[in-house]
């Protein structure tokens, strides 16, 4: 369908869509919208940037406005996808129908009081919406669209018990979509618990980059690593996101920028949800050019004008890849990504290769990397690997994490919830 006025959606919503400068809608948008207004169930993945939130956020608004009961609950793994999705609730609604947004680091009173106003939309983290069940401060008894969003995420940071628990206060016969990066097995299994006969929609596999962004790597030393930065800075136009491992590596970075006159802006697990949103919100507003962050952002952080994203360090779990050069190239515009590799990190930067099927290996990295002057090992000694690395590789493992919790944006699940989710993740040689 090559415009929203074919899905017969209300006038109110079709009014919002226009003002949100919506043209036409995205492949995923195309495909799901209608099955979601014919009350199908639905299973589907989709590339990062692709419009996957408006694909089941317009269908859910309109089905909203066309009953005088129903409500739905979304269900995020971290508070910026809630907080993104909850805007984009909003502006289709135009404020007229009543929501609740559910997370963390938000005060409960406010919540409580949002909450006695019987939401019709509720978007939320697993967390925090079982916090609200054990008050009975919330109830899901007309709540018949539920959708679970990023739910592989959701999963891995070891939500899967707080999802089913949610489940039970839910009516047994209800519309539920599951979006998730990838179709595996884990996937599979949790549609079958989910949803009832679905339609699998899988527009491009999210393990795919979106083609729009250009990707390049940069094999360089550790001791010219914060220089190559500002160098890559220096040539590069438009917004740009750094990608760090840890809170205080952003910290320290976005500091030691701030003090060379860089507009920069900082974003980790440290800080409280309003800082969060006040950063984001300056960054949306281009108050600031470049954000140092945490993996805290890879997902959940939606603005257009990100035109580069550098990954100063490997993520710590494979999938975080894709996500992270997601931020640009959004919305069918071009960007582009550049990857820091150190010797110590061509392990990683392979398995990540070799899971996403980005023409893997070193072998690639000595055709395609761009040499930097400082670097001292020729790439084509492949068997030359740091003692670090070999260390490693005796030790059975990769040294890439499949799950890194310092930054997680919900603390409310138990640490036996998490513990029995340990085991089923995938690991990886």
């Amino acid at each position: 369908m090559n415009d929203f006025q074919s899905f017969s959606l209300p006038e109110l919503l079709n009014n919002s869509i226009a003002r949100m400068n919506y043209a036409h809608p995205t492949p995923i948008q195309a495909k799901v919208i209608p099955l979601v207004m014919a009350g199908k169930d639905i299973l589907a993945s989709s590339y990062t940037g692709s419009g996957k939130t408006g694909a089941f956020a317009i269908p859910l608004v309109a089905r909203i406005m066309q009953s005088e009961r129903d409500a739905a609950l979304i269900l995020t793994p971290t508070r910026e996808l809630a907080s993104q999705v909850m805007e984009v609730i909003r502006q289709l609604t135009g404020n007229n129908i009543r929501t609740s947004l559910l997370i963390g680091g938000e005060p409960m009173p406010k919540q409580l009081k949002k909450l006695r106003q019987h939401p019709r939309i509720i978007v939320g983290t697993p967390g925090r919406v079982n916090d609200h069940l054990k008050r009975k401060s919330l109830k899901l008894n007309n709540f018949t669209f539920l959708v679970l969003d990023e739910t592989d995420r959701m999963l891995d940071m070891g939500f899967g018990i707080q999802i089913d628990a949610i489940q039970k206060f839910l009516p047994s016969v209800k519309q539920t979509l599951l979006f998730s990066a990838t179709i595996a097995k884990q996937i599979v299994q949790s549609a079958q618990k989910y949803l009832n006969n679905p339609v699998q929609v899988q527009i491009c596999t999210s393990e795919t980059p979106a083609p729009e962004i250009k990707q390049e790597n940069i094999r360089i030393d550790d001791d010219k690593k914060y220089l190559t930065l500002v160098r890559e800075l220096d040539k590069r136009e438009g917004s740009i996101v750094v990608f760090v491992s840890t809170k205080i590596a952003a910290q320290n970075i976005a500091e030691k920028l701030l003090r060379s006159n860089y507009s920069v802006s900082a974003i980790h697990g440290d800080l409280i949800q309003r800082k969060r949103d006040r950063v984001i919100q300056s960054f949306r507003d281009q108050k600031y050019r470049i954000m140092i962050a945490t993996d805290v952002a890879s997902r959940g952080l939606d603005i257009e004008h990100i035109k580069h994203v550098i990954n100063y360090d490997p993520p710590q779990v494979v999938e975080d890849y894709v996500h992270r050069i997601g931020r640009t190239a959004r919305a069918g515009r071009s960007g582009s990504s550049v990857n820091f590799i150190l010797s110590k990190d061509i392990r990683k930067w392979k398995e990540i290769d070799k899971f996403f099927s980005i023409n893997a290996g070193e072998e690639i990295l000595r055709i395609h990397v761009k040499k930097n002057n400082s670097t001292k090992r020729p790439l084509s000694q492949k068997n030359k690997k740091s003692p670090k690395i070999m260390k490693l590789k005796k030790r059975g493992h990769s040294g890439l994490k499949r799950r890194d919790n310092r930054d997680n944006d919900d603390n409310n699940r138990s640490k036996s919830t998490t513990a029995s989710n340990f085991n089923k993740k995938r690991k990886f040689r």
